[in-house]
């Protein structure tokens, strides 16, 4: 008797998270039976396509507030760390952090339970960028030099590029300092890299220079005259296992023109470095990569044939070999389901007419590799800029068990952040 209260305790308590999480029906304009909740709003956002904002207990959502919408950041504007607990819509601003840019935020993200939440802080002071490791349920934080970008599922590495000197290779993706503490690189330098920490120690050690990426990546990365560019390093990117990161070169022209990239993964001890796509390849076209769940493959945007609409959605090995096309046409910011169903989730661009209408509406799609069967969760509205700084991207993302996306809006003229239930659509789907 007493087993059987228990289990109706906890069906009851199910039913009653699910309806508080998802009390109305799809309104985003995709398919009817999709619950989807706007679950916060006003200028917050989550992190990326390849983090999940949802504790691992799936009792809390982390988020950061930006304080505007409409210009860019300098060195001591300050935003929010907020968290919401999900049964109730609780929201706490865990603290205002001064260590952030306009896409990716503080890099708000998990570790591997409740207690390990991640994000960037400068000291408006000396000016130094710092990791906050915080727990939530025992308000205790500790802390450790340098910007994260992303930390391993099971929070024991964080891999960072350059955070301070990342707007030198593309805005939105660091912290931002005064200007004199920036500085750019010319040709393939010693002194800037790819960056592990221990968390356990807060060490961190730079696992290979940009002069030792070119030095040693095969194939070569496919730059004959390297002094004549800034090259730097631009995300660091784990696999499901923490153990290879996959890193973008961005390479611009010092007189200006288009930038060259490059795609290249590494072991954590800084071995094996592999170009995974060439500046060649890479030129035809393409943009977004993410690892796999196997940890040895990676999806991404990439033009691999020009007959036809858009790019492709492909995936490849590490090292750049066993490519193959697995959806067209590609877009946004694609990831494969977390546990291996043939599932991608990706948005769109508003330029990317193979999939979108240039009318500041962007599809959320779900995506069958083994059926070739695409089903829109949702049609998301993004704000119309002239700087590209200032966009807003969906960047859709599962949750760590596969049920949940969740990604950001701009419904009622600023950023909000939805979640949708895919559990009915996801057994559907299941051979």
């Amino acid at each position: 008797m007493k087993k059987c209260l228990i289990i109706l305790m906890v069906c009851t308590l199910a039913a009653a998270f699910s309806g508080m999480i998802f009390p109305e029906r799809n309104a985003l304009g995709g398919i009817a039976d999709i619950p989807i909740r706007k679950v916060a709003s006003g200028k917050i956002i989550h992190r990326f396509h390849d983090t999940s904002p949802i504790s691992p207990s799936g009792k809390y959502i982390a988020l950061f507030r930006i304080p505007f919408e409409d210009h860019y950041p300098e060195a001591g504007d300050v935003g929010e760390v907020v968290l919401i607990e999900l049964a109730t819509g609780k929201e706490t601003v865990v603290e205002r952090s001064y260590g952030w840019e306009m896409q990716v935020g503080a890099n708000v993200q998990w570790g591997a339970s409740d207690h390990e939440l991640f994000y960037n802080q400068v000291n408006t002071s000396t000016w130094k960028a710092y990791t906050i490791l915080h727990d939530p349920i025992s308000k205790t934080s500790r802390k450790w030099e340098g910007a994260t970008f992303m930390v391993t599922p099971d929070g024991k590495q964080a891999a960072s590029h350059n955070m301070i000197n990342s707007v030198n290779a593309q805005s939105g993706y660091g912290v931002i300092l005064p200007e004199k503490f920036r500085s750019k690189n010319s040709g393939v330098v010693n002194n800037d890299g790819l960056f592990v920490t221990n968390v356990a120690t807060g060490k961190t050690k730079m696992i290979a220079s940009i002069k030792r990426i070119f030095d040693e990546a095969k194939p070569k990365i496919g730059i004959d005259d390297p002094e004549n560019y800034e090259i730097y390093t631009f995300k660091a990117m784990w696999n499901a296992q923490g153990t290879r990161l996959m890193t973008c070169l961005i390479i611009k022209p010092k007189t200006g023109g288009p930038r060259k990239v490059a795609l290249i993964t590494i072991k954590p001890d800084g071995s094996d470095i592999r170009t995974a796509v060439t500046t060649k390849q890479y030129s035809k076209g393409g943009h977004h990569m993410a690892w796999m769940p196997d940890g040895d493959h990676f999806s991404m945007n990439l033009e691999v044939d020009s007959t036809k609409n858009g790019l492709e959605l492909i995936t490849a090995k590490y090292d750049g070999s066993e490519i193959k096309t697995v959806f067209s046409p590609g877009s946004g910011h694609p990831s494969f389901h977390p546990k291996g169903l043939p599932l991608i989730i990706t948005d769109s661009y508003n330029h990317e007419k193979s999939v979108a209408k240039g009318d500041g509406i962007i599809p959320i799609r779900l995506l069958n590799t083994k059926t070739g069967k695409e089903i829109i969760l949702a049609n998301v509205r993004v704000p119309k800029v002239e700087d590209n700084s200032f966009r807003m991207d969906a960047h859709p993302t599962w949750d760590r068990t596969g049920r949940y996306v969740i990604f950001n809006g701009y419904d009622d003229d600023n950023r909000g952040v939805y979640i949708a239930d895919l559990q009915k659509t996801i057994e559907e789907l299941k051979p």
